[in-house]
């Protein structure tokens, strides 16, 4: 089985038992604080992270869906709605398939088999991160490489 690239990046590095060791303390309180329908958001280099965050992780040194990765590794997403990841349209046209989004989409497979990233056009993407629970600034360079994701509920029982 081919690793991530999170696996790959932190190899040996772990510190806490089945936790991505891309999960630093600040982001685990965050998505251990998140209730169901919140939403986090991971955006790109160039995204004004800091002045649009109710609360803010940075993560520089990691790519978007390296952090993706790590989120989905212990977040559920919402299936009580319709949709629960979300991207933006690049370049104005919702129909155009960067790489980011398949890198975003397979994570997305892998931990939430059926749930299908959802465009979101223009402003409404933006306004909608800026009401996002949190957000995670990674070191994205690729132009539109930023995701929402809302947080679904484990049911009893399930570990």
């Amino acid at each position: 089985m081919k690793s991530s690239p999170a696996e790959e990046l932190t190899k040996g590095r772990q510190m806490l038992k089945g936790i991505n060791p891309l999960v630093g303390p600040e982001l685990l309180s965050i998505l251990r604080s998140m209730g169901h329908g919140d939403e986090i958001a991971v955006v790109d280099a160039n995204y004004p992270a800091v002045s649009h965050a109710k609360r803010l992780v940075r993560m520089d040194g990691h790519s978007a869906p390296a952090i993706t990765d790590a989120i989905l590794s212990l977040m559920p997403l919402d299936r009580d709605v319709p949709e629960a990841a979300f991207r933006p349209c690049a370049f104005g046209d919702c129909n155009r398939i960067e790489p980011i989004y398949e890198e975003f989409q397979s994570s997305i497979e892998k931990f939430e088999p059926g749930i299908v990233l959802t465009p979101i056009a223009g402003p409404p993407f933006y306004e909608r991160i800026k009401a996002a629970y949190a957000i995670v600034a990674s070191g994205e360079g690729r132009l539109y490489g930023n995701i929402i994701l809302r947080k679904g509920v484990i049911a009893p029982g399930v570990t």
